[in-house]
């Protein structure tokens, strides 16, 4: 009966991931998304230039630009992959005697992986180039359409073409997701002391809460991996540039901008964290911890 229980458990974590990470991108973790890769991708650009250079391609809805299907796809795959690989993993940790803290960071880390090299190498690659591709035609460049992008990419260079940066989106994802998970359960622990609660009584909704916020937030210390990972992908940068490594493009980035350049885009990363954070981890909790009672 329990392995009945928990087969039933792994497909409803397919379900609810697919669907939080579908109204996560649709809502306001896709505009985030742009005006991060926007910030990492024109490091020169003010703030303000960030948000006319975004307006200017078509109003509010560049803010959405390429949310499909590029997001969309990789919102609908990587959630699933996400809350099924760490809610496993966080079992299993449990199981083996680590504490929330540990197994959360064990989990958030092995979601990170399994979905960056599921789907988010490729999705990643095609909505940085539908991003950038703007910068190309404000110059007079005759810029090709995404797909165009995609299919060129795969006749020359085959998956890898199409996958460039994957490494980087890998190792961004392990410890973004390692550290919001590991972050949000850590902080679970001085609520309950500051609150006067035992480490036995749950948590109510506004501590998950605030605990997931600051999880996420705090969780972006890994941005110049982002950076990198965006010069890597940058239309701009030419669809042949597959060679650099992860390393290589940390340091050109920081000869050529510093530490200012490696952390551009940081606040609306802050954002995205936090907001990815609540959806994945607190609105995942709760919507389990409902159906678990009924």
């Amino acid at each position: 009966m329990s392995e009945i229980k928990k087969k039933q458990t792994s497909a409803a974590n397919l379900l609810l991931g697919a669907g939080l990470n579908l109204f996560e991108a649709s809502s306001l973790g896709h505009p985030l998304e742009v005006t991060k890769v926007q910030m990492a991708a024109n490091r020169t650009q003010s703030m303000q230039q960030v948000l006319k250079s975004i307006l200017s391609r078509g109003g509010i809805f560049g803010f959405y630009q390429g949310l499909i299907p590029w997001a969309w796809i990789e919102a609908s795959t990587k959630g699933a992959v996400l809350l099924f690989t760490s809610a496993e993993l966080e079992y299993w940790g449990r199981c083996a005697g680590f504490s929330s803290t540990v197994a959360g960071a064990l989990a958030g880390m092995g979601g990170g992986i399994a979905q960056a090299y599921a789907t988010m190498g490729l999705c990643t690659c095609m909505k940085t180039a539908e991003v950038t591709r703007a910068k190309q035609a404000a110059s007079g460049v005759n810029v090709p359409s995404t797909f165009r992008v995609f299919t060129d990419l795969y006749k020359e260079k085959g998956i890898r073409g199409v996958n460039r940066g994957v490494n980087a989106v890998a190792l961004r994802q392990m410890t973004n997701w390692g550290s919001r998970f590991a972050l949000s359960r850590f902080f679970e622990r001085p609520i309950r002391y500051l609150s006067g609660s035992r480490d036995s009584d749950p948590l109510t909704s506004g501590q998950r809460l605030f605990a997931s916020i600051a999880g996420g937030a705090l969780s972006c210390w890994n941005q110049p991996i982002e950076v990198a990972r965006v010069e890597m992908q940058s239309l701009s940068n030419g669809p042949q540039n597959t060679s650099r490594g992860i390393i290589s493009t940390v340091s050109s980035i920081y000869k050529n901008n510093g530490i200012k350049g490696l952390y551009r885009g940081v606040i609306p990363r802050m954002g995205l964290g936090a907001y990815q954070t609540v959806v994945m981890v607190f609105l995942a909790d709760s919507i389990r911890s409902f159906f678990n009672q009924e």
